[in-house]
Parts: structure tokens; sequence; C-alpha cells
């Protein structure tokens, strides 16, 4: 299974990466905005949005890309670790 997780705090992608790999699961990580972050997307099976930690324009590009590739959005307005492992337990 495949993750974007769109948002969250820099100090915590290698603890991300970490909680993902325990599932078996690939992910990527944006942490800040990119120019190209739709084209870097790609067409994962889950986007997690940490929405305390995310800008609106952010949120906009994956909602945007999930509804063209009609992908299942879960969004958290906790981005530590704990709440990644929990909807990681839910849809994986």
């Amino acid at each position: 299974m495949s993750v974007v997780i769109i948002g969250g705090h820099d100090r915590m992608v290698c603890q991300y990466k970490k909680i993902c790999e325990g599932f078996n699961c690939k992910a990527k990580i944006f942490t800040q905005m990119t120019g190209d972050l739709k084209k870097q997307v790609g067409t994962p099976d889950l986007f997690v949005l940490f929405t305390n930690t995310v800008s609106h324009k952010m949120i906009k590009c994956a909602v945007e890309e999930a509804k063209r590739g009609n992908i299942e959005i879960v969004r958290s307005h906790t981005s530590s670790g704990s709440a990644l492992t929990q909807i990681l337990q839910k849809y994986c």
C-alpha cells in the first residue's frame, strides 16, 4: 500500500517513515509546499492530511489530486506518530 502524508512536522519525517514501514506501506511525505507537488504526489492508495500543520494551498492541491484519482483522504488535526499509527491501523 502506498501513502502520501501532507503536512506534519519536519522533525517527525523519519518517525512517519518508520511507522509506515511497520505497516508495510510506502510513504511519500510532504511537510512543505513544493512548486510541483501535483506531479510528485503520484497515485497513492491513501492521502493523510495533518490539517493543523499544513497550508490551505497544500490541502487544496491534495484534495484535487485525490478527487481526480478517486483516492481516499483521511484528515487528522494532530500530526503525532500515534495519530498516524491509528490511521494506518484502520486502513492497512
